[in-house]
Parts: C-alpha cells; structure tokens; sequence
C-alpha cells in the first residue's frame, strides 16, 4: 500500500498471470467438456451428459488449480 493515499499496488506481474490462467480453467473445462457431452448427448440421443460434462469440466478445473497454486 502507499503510505500516502491509501490505495492499493496493483498485482505483480506474476501474480495476475496466475489469476487470468485461474480463470481460464475454470472457463475452459466446463467448456470443453459440456461441448464432449452435449456431442455425445445428440449421437447418442440422451439428455445427460450435458449437465454431467459441465459439473466434471468444473470440478477438474478446480482440482487442476488447486494441484498447481493451492500446494505452495
């Protein structure tokens, strides 16, 4: 913090990086695996893989941020 005006440093270089490819994860894997599941919802003719990619597409974005950042 500057001692003057009470704002606040922005991020180190590192750390915004960090946070942006943080949120790329958590876009990409829902994503990703909702499109895998919708494709195999319209080839197979059910409705829940869909919903199944999106909750699993989280749930390993999740895993792979914590694996990487959360362990320091």
């Amino acid at each position: 913090m500057d001692g003057s005006s009470g704002r606040r440093e922005p991020a180190s270089g590192r750390e915004a990086d960090q946070a942006w490819r943080s949120f790329a994860y958590l876009l990409s894997g829902p994503l990703l695996y909702g499109g895998g599941g919708l494709l195999l919802d319209r080839w197979l003719g059910t409705s829940f893989l869909l919903p199944v990619g999106i909750v699993g597409g989280m749930a390993l974005s999740i895993y792979l941020i914590w694996f990487r950042y959360g362990s320091r």
